[in-house]
């Protein structure tokens, strides 16, 4: 079998998600916009500096009544830190927009940021989500620069600090999709998704030591090219500050060698999400996140198998550096709980909890669980698209640690 798994364990894997996603539906209370009920008492980043800047702070606009193209913009400069980018400075940018007035619109934007660490790392990420009128369609794309001398471990859960093998490497991705809405929150589309890495390199390694990229097959260079069928559900009207509501994505990918990869492969991804109030008359939500990933024919480039981190936005397992574990085949779960520390809505907090698991690259099951754990601050960045600027520190197994940084909600 190598490192495909049954038609029959897929079948029953998206059957058990699926199951336990949609268990208690009918009580779903999914939110209107909640940028219709910004209460006038709310504070954000701009309220503080027109505070600070005027004696008479003029009074901003309360844009519950939606207008169509308006845009509200979210910038801010921050901090990370983690152990495979040392100090990480960024500057990040969130365009949020509605394409119509209606009541249930779901918000449309553009985020993107420019990160250069303290280990000469840069990294260029960009995502687009736009709706069409109705929700009609839904427009999807995203797109990385990274060069990113970085450290790998090898496959599986069962790698340590001693497997260290540092690579340093260019890449870039495209990854278009356009979804047609068949019925309320449902919708089916095809996609294109390209993957190139080049000047890959292994850095200072020992002569005697095959490292586990060398074991998996070591390249040059890689191209990942192919199409997909995805499947979504999504009820979140706000994405940057989901309400009550559920999400689950579907994502089948079929790579081949005439558009382009370096061999045929196939992989298969179910990002599902649960938002739900607690206690349920707060405004405190209690969210749910899976994200799994598994090869399902041949045999993808090793800095193309999942690891830790490589979800779309790089939130996936906080408390472990990015491409700490890698594997063919994840399992990944996670839970966090968001609640107001100021009445004003200007803090928050967050406490969080998540744990991973990759396929072994000899038995080839899912054998070790990998825990991580954290807590963070919110810090309201604009009160009508209820945006958040996120500072989180996690922790896991090993000593493994970092700072977190973001905007909108990790998940």
């Amino acid at each position: 079998m190598g490192n495909r798994i049954t038609r029959f364990q897929l079948v029953g894997i998206i059957i058990i998600l699926m199951g336990s996603f949609f268990i208690n539906r009918a009580n779903a209370q999914i939110d209107s916009l909640s940028i219709k009920h910004t209460k006038l008492n709310q504070m954000d980043f701009w309220d503080i500096f027109n505070n600070i800047l005027y004696k008479h702070p003029p009074v901003r606009v309360d844009t519950s009544a939606i207008k169509t193209g308006k845009l509200r913009t979210s910038i801010l400069t921050g901090f990370e830190y983690s152990q495979i980018t040392g100090l990480d400075a960024a500057i990040s940018s969130t365009v949020a927009f509605y394409t119509s007035n209606a009541v249930d619109a779901n918000l449309s934007y553009i985020k993107t940021s420019i990160h250069y660490t303290q280990k000469k790392q840069i990294k260029l990420p960009i995502h687009g989500n736009f709706w069409t009128k109705g929700n009609k369609y839904n427009i999807l794309f995203e797109g990385h620069y990274y060069k990113f001398p970085q450290t790998t471990y090898g496959l599986g859960g069962y790698t340590t600090v001693a497997d260290a093998d540092s690579i340093d490497f260019s890449y870039i991705n495209m990854y278009q999709t356009i979804l047609k809405k068949l019925a309320p929150n449902f919708f089916v589309g095809l996609g294109y998704d390209f993957d190139y890495h080049w000047n890959i390199k292994e850095v200072n390694v020992r002569p005697s030591l095959k490292t586990g990229f060398e074991q998996y097959g070591f390249a040059k260079k890689s191209i990942a090219s192919g199409v997909t069928l995805n499947l979504l559900y999504d009820a979140r009207r706000n994405p940057m500050h989901p309400q009550p509501s559920y999400y689950l994505n579907v994502v089948l990918r079929n790579n081949f060698t005439f558009l382009g990869s370096n061999n045929n492969w196939q992989s298969l991804l179910i990002d599902a999400r649960r938002f739900l109030h607690f206690p349920n008359h707060s405004s405190n939500t209690l969210a749910f996140w899976t994200y799994d990933w598994f090869s399902t024919i041949g045999k993808p480039p090793y800095l193309s198998l999942v690891n830790t981190a490589s979800d779309n936005y790089m939130n996936m397992g906080r408390g472990y550096i990015q491409g700490r574990f890698r594997g063919q085949n994840l399992l990944y779960l996670e839970s966090e709980y968001r609640f107001g520390i100021t009445n004003n809505g200007l803090f928050g907090g967050v406490v969080f909890a998540n744990t991973q698991s990759y396929t072994e690259p000899l038995s080839h099951r899912f054998e070790k669980m990998l825990p991580g754990c954290g807590f963070g601050v919110r810090f309201k960045l604009n009160k009508f698209s209820k945006t958040n600027a996120d500072i989180d520190y996690g922790f896991g197994a090993d000593g493994s640690h970092g700072i977190f940084f973001n905007i909108g909600e990790m998940f």
